[in-house]
C-alpha cells in the first residue's frame, strides 16, 4: 500500500509499505480522509521522541470497512486503544489507561496510508450524509471537546461562563465551537497569524484577535507554548479556570504566585474518554459545532508539501485533510 512516511526531522516521503494487517479483534479499514495534527508536526520537527522515525504518523483519520461482517461500513476512527480492564478504564477515563496505545506512535503505525487496522470499539458509524472529511474532524473536536467539558464542569456556578481560546488552530477553533455548543456565548479566540486570524472571521462568527484584552473566567490554552501559559495566567479571573490541552513546549510561562493568590484552578487536559469522542462525533453529524467546511483537502501523495506549508506559515485553513486515493 501506499502512505506518507516521516523518515528523520523535516522529511516526509510518499511510497509503498507493507500492507497493513489486522488481527483477530480488528477490522482492515481503507482510509479516504486523514488530518495533519499539531502533534504530527511537532513530531515531523523533531520535537517528539514518542514518534522516532521512521513512522507512518497521522491519528486523525476516517474511512471504510473493507472485509468481514461490516464491510461498507462508514466509519470514523478513535485512535486511542486501551486495555479496558484498569481502574481508569473501568471509570470511564480510558484516556488515562497505563497502557494505552494511539495510532502514529509505535507499535501502532498511523492513518497516512490507505490501509489502516484498528479494534471494533474504536469505530464509529458516519451517516452517509457526513463527508469523510468531517468525519476525520471528530479526533481532534473531540480532544477540544474534552478539554471544554473539563472546564467548564470545573467553574464555580456563581461564576460567568466568558471565555478566551488561545490559539486559532483546529483545537482552538474546534474549543470555541465546543464552548458555544455547550452554551457559552461570549467566546474570544486570540491568534497572532494574520493570515489565519482573517481565515477565521470569515468562517465562524467568533471575535477573533491578535492579543488577550480582559479577563476571562475560562482560559483554554490550544498552543502550550511558555508564552501562551503566561498569558493565560495573567488574563484568568480570580478562581478562575485555566484548560491547557496544547503540548508545544514543556516548560515556562504560568504565573504560579497569581494564580495560587487568585485560586486559579488549572487543569491539564489529554485527548478524551470513549464517551467524549462519541459525543463530539453524534455534535458533528447534527451539525451542533457548525458547517466545518473551513478544511483544506489535498492528495496524501502532496503530503510532503503540507507538511512544509504548515511549517512555514502560509495555511490560512486550520486544518489539512490529505486524501489517500485522491
Amino acid at each position: 500500500m501506499k502512505a506518507l512516511v516521516y523518515k528523520g526531522v523535516e522529511q516526509m516521503e510518499f511510497g509503498d509499505v507493507p500492507n497493513s494487517v489486522p488481527d483477530a479483534s480488528e477490522h482492515l479499514i481503507r482510509v479516504e480522509a486523514a488530518g495533519i495534527c499539531g502533534s504530527d508536526m511537532h513530531a515531523y520537527l523533531g520535537h517528539d521522541a514518542r514518534r522516532p522515525a521512521p513512522l507512518i504518523l497521522g491519528h486523525e483519520a476516517a474511512g471504510m470497512i473493507v472485509e468481514g461482517l461490516r464491510a461498507g461500513d462508514r466509519v470514523t476512527i478513535n485512535p486511542l486503544v486501551n486495555c479496558g480492564q484498569c481502574p481508569a478504564c473501568v471509570a470511564g477515563r480510558e484516556n488515562l489507561c497505563p497502557d494505552r496505545q494511539i495510532i502514529s506512535m509505535p507499535p501502532r503505525e498511523g492513518a497516512f496510508a490507505q490501509f489502516v487496522s484498528m479494534p471494533d470499539r474504536n469505530l464509529v458509524v458516519v451517516p452517509d450524509h457526513v463527508s469523510f472529511a468531517k468525519a476525520a474532524l471528530a479526533e481532534p473536536l473531540a480532544v477540544s471537546w474534552h478539554a471544554v467539558r473539563l472546564g467548564l464542569e470545573s467553574l464555580h456556578p456563581a461564576m460567568s461562563r466568558k471565555a478566551l481560546v488561545i490559539g486559532g488552530g483546529a483545537i482552538g477553533l474546534a474549543a470555541a465551537l465546543a464552548l458555544r455548543a455547550m452554551g457559552a456565548d461570549d467566546v474570544t479566540i486570540t491568534e497572532p497569524n494574520a493570515l489565519r486570524r482573517s481565515h477565521l472571521q470569515r468562517i465562524e462568527d467568533f471575535e477573533v484577535t491578535d492579543a488577550a484584552i480582559g479577563n476571562y473566567s475560562l482560559v483554554i490554552d490550544a498552543v502550550g507554548y511558555a508564552a501562551t501559559r503566561s498569558v493565560a495566567s495573567a488574563v484568568a479571573d480570580p478562581g478562575g479556570v485555566i484548560v491547557h490541552v496544547g503540548l508545544g513546549e514543556d516548560t515556562g510561562g504560568l504565573d504560579v504566585r497569581r494564580m495560587t493568590l487568585q485560586e486559579i484552578t488549572f487543569i491539564g487536559s489529554y485527548t478524551y474518554t470513549a464517551q467524549d469522542f462519541r459525543q463530539t462525533a453524534d455534535a458533528i453529524f447534527d451539525g451542533r459545532l457548525g458547517a466545518l467546511d473551513w478544511v483544506e483537502e489535498r492528495a496524501l501523495a502532496d503530503g510532503a508539501q503540507a507538511f512544509r506549508d504548515i511549517r512555514s506559515g502560509t495555511v490560512a485553513a486550520p486544518k489539512i485533510i490529505l486524501r489517500p486515493w485522491a
